[in-house]
C-alpha cells in the first residue's frame, strides 16, 4: 500500500507545491556596433547614436551589443590581445562608420564572408554609404554609394513602398522629417535592392546645383540580401536629436531584427511607383 500523500515519484524529488526549474533563457544574439570615425567627416551624433542602440536592445531584451570605434575586432582570425572577440562571436554589424576606413585585405576578406558566406546581417546607418569609396565590393554589398546631399538638412517628405517591412508599418504612407538626405549613385539600382522608402522629390528643389540624378529616384532606406546575409542601409540619422525619434528608433531596431533572422521578410525588388 502506497504511503498517504504521495504523488508519484516527483513527491520524492520537490516538495508539494514548490514550481518547476525553468528552462535557461536563450542567449540573446550579438551585434557589433561598429563605427570607425578615424577617416573622413567626423558626426557629432555617432556617440549618441550607439548608446541608444545599444541601450534600446538591452532593455527589450533583443540582443547584446558590443560597441567599437576601431576595427580591431572586424576579422576572423584570433585576437590575442585581453579578451578581444572577433567577427565570429557577433550575428550582425550595425555601422556607422564613414570614409575609407583602417582595414587590412584580409579584414575586407573576413567582412565580406561574415555577412556573403556565413548569412550575418548588416545594418549602415547614415553614412554607411560615405564609406570605403575605394572598395567596390563594399559597394556592391551595401547597395550603393553617397554622392553629396543637395539640401543639406532639411524638410522632407519621406513616401513609404514597403510598410511591411520590419519597423515601418506604423508610419503611414508617408511622413515629414527633418534629416540629412543623401542622394546616392553607383552601384545603387533599382534592380539591385529593395526600396523601402524614398524622398517625395516634388517637395524639394530639383533645380539645386548639386541635384545630379535625372530620374528623381532618392531612396531613404532599402534592404538586400548579400549571398546568404541580409543588408540594410537607410539616410536617417544625421544630428544627434534624430536618435532620440521613436519612427528612427523603430526603423533600425526593425532592420536588426531582420538582419539578426528574428523576424521574416522577403526582399522584392521593384521599379519606382
Amino acid at each position: 500500500m502506497g504511503v498517504a500523500g504521495a504523488v508519484g515519484p516527483l513527491a520524492a524529488q520537490r516538495p508539494l507545491g514548490s514550481p518547476a526549474t525553468a528552462p535557461p533563457p536563450k542567449p540573446l544574439k550579438r551585434v557589433l556596433a561598429w563605427a570607425d570615425v578615424q577617416t573622413g567627416f567626423q558626426h557629432d551624433s555617432v556617440s549618441h547614436a550607439l548608446a541608444t542602440m545599444e541601450r534600446l536592445g538591452r532593455e527589450m531584451g533583443l540582443y547584446e551589443m558590443t560597441i567599437r570605434t576601431d576595427s580591431q575586432v572586424v576579422t576572423k582570425q584570433k585576437i590575442a590581445v585581453g579578451n578581444a572577440k572577433n567577427l565570429d562571436t557577433f550575428d550582425a554589424i550595425f555601422f556607422y562608420g564613414v570614409g575609407n576606413g583602417t582595414l587590412t585585405a584580409e579584414q575586407k576578406v573576413d567582412m565580406l564572408r561574415f555577412v556573403r558566406e556565413d548569412g550575418k546581417g548588416f545594418v549602415g546607418a547614415h553614412t554607411g554609404i560615405d564609406a570605403f569609396h575605394d572598395w567596390p565590393e563594399y559597394g556592391e554589398m551595401i547597395g550603393g554609394y553617397f554622392d553629396n546631399h543637395p539640401w543639406g538638412q532639411t524638410d522632407g517628405t519621406v513616401l513609404v513602398e514597403e510598410p511591411t517591412f520590419p519597423g515601418w508599418s506604423g508610419l503611414g504612407k508617408s511622413f515629414p522629417i527633418h534629416e540629412e538626405f543623401y542622394q546616392t549613385k553607383a552601384p545603387y539600382a533599382r534592380e539591385k535592392v529593395d526600396v523601402i522608402a524614398r524622398l517625395d522629390t516634388t517637395k524639394l528643389d530639383m533645380t539645386n546645383k548639386n541635384v545630379r540624378r535625372t530620374d528623381g529616384d532618392y531612396p531613404v532606406a532599402w534592404a538586400k540580401n548579400f549571398g546568404k546575409g541580409r543588408v540594410f542601409w537607410s539616410t536617417f540619422g544625421h544630428a544627434v536629436e534624430t536618435w532620440d525619434d521613436p519612427r528612427v528608433q523603430g526603423i533600425y531596431m526593425g532592420a536588426l531584427k531582420w538582419a539578426l533572422g528574428t523576424v521574416a521578410y522577403d526582399v522584392k525588388v521593384h521599379p519606382k511607383p
